[in-house]
């Protein structure tokens, strides 16, 4: 029985033998969205079974997104096909695998206009189902490219000609390895090898002419990574395929990773696409990618295979630092610069040396400065969060039958908010406090306060995670109504603490500090008006963090305080808004 079944049968085991909740880190963090971790995971930190309680995650947000994963193997309202034939669920937080489920079925469909099987022609998808990971082979070469860094062979802000000549040429001259890594060499974004004679492919590369000045902006594009394949297998003297094997796979046991696997194993992999062009029917058990396939299934931007359990190994691994069980993959400097931004420059497209960063369409609630994460263009998606030292793995074949079915993002976002919304947010003060959903409106209003002596000072710790982009939506406002609720007008008010931002605001909005703020503000009111105060909460429908939690609510004028919310918690009415005990 292959590892990641064994894993799923000792994980049910261990769910139903489980003792008292408990927070595995030593520091007392795990379980915590509020309580970020600092560094990384301690090296010896190995993929064990377990539950979400041992780890003091909450499973109801985690059981909610499951369902919903599940649920998009069939039509759904306003679908009109399933987001995905099958799909495979891994979430590990503090190096437990608290879950890992298997949905729908590997292969299912005809033809590309979605004929059903017949019942016993279709097969399940199973916990150690091999999928085609597509781009997230990026990684691969990422990290075989950063091992040539340590090793003396490979300097990251040399020209990439140094070390294939033939490349430096039509304005690619100053092009580094850097830039490959990063998406900023100005490389267009695609390429169409398999339409090419197979002498012609790699040299046809090798001349492209860069679309924008190298440096200049950010264009995400397979040429740099089929460049930095090359660039890899050229230094280190093997085929990149070995290159993986022997440096990656093999020594971190990652024993169903790899390119072109055997046919014995065709069994156990999940369908792609039926291809017309070019015509090679359904696609199971060879790259999906046309470009990767021309290339023999086995480039720098695609044609890696691999299962969730051992994607979610090599992502312990980059969350220890660089090793796992003994072996080293990188050293921690590797390894923080695959979590450093280095595309500052270019707001929204946050990268560091192969990985993407702080992703919201992606990540979700789980987003921030140094969550990192990639894609994959079959339905396949990691996201590492270092802050609370969480994996999520989520492997589907959207594109069986065919890719014009449509995306699989909301089942990534659904899947990483599932995680950060078991990560628990403590009160500031006693042990309840306001929370309000992350993608749904909330008013929380106080009742009449007054008649007051003059302007009201109101002040709140307020736990934000939401966009950043603070225009009013997805953000944190207070209003005072001096006319019963008829009219409302915003209260500027000032946070401080970890990631707040400067100066009176309007609205109040961030990500990724993950920090209480303490907020204070003024309500310009004259003495013997009656007024209301309110907090609301605006999300945007389409991308959401955490969410916002609400404590320690007070209203005062000079002689008198006006309401205290934590002994007068019904003095406020809740719309959207729960009062949470923790």
């Amino acid at each position: 029985m292959r590892r990641a079944l064994v894993a799923l049968v000792l994980a049910s085991v261990t769910a139903a033998t489980a003792g008292p909740a408990c927070a595995s880190s030593p520091d007392g963090a795990g379980g915590r969205f509020d309580r970020p971790q600092q560094g990384f995971a301690p090296a010896d930190t190995v993929l064990r079974p377990g539950t979400p309680q041992q780890v003091g995650l909450d499973p109801a947000p985690i059981d909610a997104a499951l369902r919903r994963i599940a649920a998009w193997t069939e039509v759904v309202p306003g679908r009109q096909h399933p987001m995905y034939a099958g799909a495979v669920a891994l979430l590990a937080h503090d190096g437990v695998v608290v879950r890992q489920d298997a949905f729908g079925r590997e292969v299912r469909y005809a033809d590309r206009t979605g004929t059903e099987l017949p019942p016993q022609e279709q097969e399940p998808v199973r916990p150690d189902t091999i999928f085609d990971v597509a781009s997230i082979t990026k990684l691969f070469t990422s990290i075989a490219a950063l091992q040539q860094v340590e090793d003396g062979a490979v300097e990251l802000d040399a020209p990439v000609a140094r070390y294939l000549p033939e490349f430096g040429a039509h304005g690619k001259e100053s092009i580094t390895v850097r830039q490959l890594l990063t998406h900023t060499s100005g490389l267009q974004a695609e390429v169409k090898l398999w339409k090419l004679p197979p002498q012609e492919r790699i040299p046809h590369v090798m001349g492209l002419t860069p679309q924008h000045p190298p440096g200049s902006g950010y264009e995400y594009s397979d040429p740099n990574m089929i460049t930095l394949g090359v660039l890899v297998s050229r230094v280190a003297g093997e085929p990149l395929d070995e290159v993986v094997r022997q440096r990656i796979t093999e020594p971190l046991g990652m024993t169903d990773t790899g390119y072109n696997p055997p046919p014995q194993e065709r069994h156990r992999i999940a369908a792609t696409e039926f291809q017309a062009d070019p015509p090679r029917g359904m696609v199971r058990g060879e790259v999906h990618d046309e470009n990767a396939w021309s290339l023999g299934g086995v480039a720098g931007e695609a044609g890696i295979f691999s299962t969730a359990h051992d994607l979610a190994v090599l992502g312990q691994a980059l969350l220890n630092g660089g090793s796992y069980n003994g072996a080293e993959l990188l050293d921690e400097d590797s390894v923080e610069q695959m979590l450093t931004d280095f595309n500052g420059g270019f707001p929204g497209n946050s990268h560091g040396l192969g990985f993407e960063l702080d992703q919201r369409w992606y990540m979700a609630g789980l987003s921030g400065p140094r969550s990192a994460g990639h894609t994959g263009y079959t339905g396949t998606s990691l996201v590492l969060d270092p802050l609370s030292r969480s994996v999520v793995v989520l492997l589907t074949n959207r594109v069986h039958p065919s890719r014009e079915w449509g995306s699989n993002n909301e089942a990534r976002q659904v899947l990483a908010q599932g995680v950060a919304e078991s990560l628990a947010v403590r009160p500031e003060h006693g042990s309840r406090e306001w929370s309000a959903p992350a993608a749904e409106p909330a008013t929380l209003t106080t009742r009449e306060l007054g008649p007051v002596a003059g302007p009201v000072q109101v002040s709140f710790d307020a736990f934000v995670d939401t966009q950043r982009d603070g225009d009013g939506t997805d953000a944190l406002v207070v209003e005072s109504s001096a006319d019963g609720g008829a009219s409302w007008r915003p209260v500027p008010v000032e946070a401080s603490g970890d990631g707040a931002p400067e100066g009176p605001q309007r609205v109040l909005a961030g990500s990724g500090h993950r920090a209480w703020w303490q907020v204070r503000g003024a309500v310009d009111v004259a003495p013997g008006q009656r007024i209301l105060v309110r907090w609301r909460y605006a999300p945007d429908a389409q991308y959401t963090g955490r969410g916002v939690q609400l404590d320690g609510i007070s209203a005062a004028d000079r002689e008198r305080t006006l309401l205290d919310g934590e002994l007068e918690p019904q003095g406020l009415r809740a719309e959207g808004w729960r009062e949470v005990e923790r």
